[in-house]
């Protein structure tokens, strides 16, 4: 199961609301896009928010996003995660 189609890649147990791609914000540098939606860029210059109910996912998801640093945002949603079921 990729990242971006996780069952528990989401907040609200009631709603279930998909966490994502996450909500990027960009932290340096002076482009216009400061806000961009979606699978965009690279894992290196944005701050992005993600909400979880599961503690134990969001651990395992910040060590994958430290792991996969430097890589694309569409790359790192494609990245296989079944073992965290």
């Amino acid at each position: 199961m990729q990242l971006r189609a996780h069952p528990l890649m989401s907040y609200s147990d009631r709603l279930w609301i998909s966490n994502w791609p996450p909500v990027w914000t960009r932290i340096r540098g002076r482009r216009e896009d400061k806000h961009p939606k979606g699978e965009v860029g690279i894992l290196r210059e944005y701050m992005g928010g993600l909400l979880f109910d599961d503690a134990a996912l969001c651990l395992q998801i910040q060590r994958l996003l430290r792991d996969h640093c430097g890589l694309s945002i569409e790359y790192i949603g494609g990245l296989e995660i079944s073992h965290t079921l």
